[in-house]
């Protein structure tokens, strides 16, 4: 799908479901990693995420335009247009837009780090689990600002090194 064919699509849809013309631009937006799409305050143009297309079809595509032209509508008449005004969740059922978009599988979610230090406070013996290494000369311990002792925690085996 082409940018040209979404601009109509919208303008279409703009027409069919609200009885008002959209007269801004829409746009795809690759870069839009966990939304459907978005309407732009500002500009008042609104973009759409093309990966939302590929996983899942025109039809989830049409109900994330509804969505978005919910927001669009409403704010250029200055009625309630997020997603927690009254005006907006009646406007999205009446139309029959979506309040969520569909999760895109290709996307996962971020891996988790490890822990990979340990640091022990060498007054008190409190321990704290740092996913990244910290300078033990220019802090203390939390509680008794004692002098900490850093240990690299092995991933895989779970022994531990000191190191200074």
């Amino acid at each position: 799908m082409t940018e040209p064919i979404l601009q109509r699509m919208v303008e279409r849809i703009s027409i069919e479901s609200f009885g008002k013309p959209f007269r801004h631009r829409a746009t795809f937006n690759a870069r839009l990693k966990t939304t459907g799409g978005r309407y732009l305050l500002r500009s008042h143009h609104i973009e759409i995420n093309p990966k939302q297309w590929e996983a899942h079809g025109e039809e989830e595509v049409i109900s994330i335009i509804k969505h978005e032209l919910c927001h669009y509508h409403l704010h250029i008449e200055g009625k309630g247009y997020q997603h927690r005004d009254k005006d907006f969740k009646e406007l999205l059922q009446k139309v029959g837009g979506s309040r969520f978009c569909k999760a895109i599988p290709s996307i996962q979610k971020k891996r988790r780090e490890p822990y990979r230090y340990r640091l022990v406070c060498k007054a008190c013996s409190l321990t704290y689990l740092r996913k990244r290494r910290v300078d033990v000369r220019k802090y203390v311990c939390g509680r008794c600002r004692g002098p900490l002792l850093m240990e690299r925690l092995a991933v895989e085996t779970g022994t531990s090194k000191n190191l200074k």
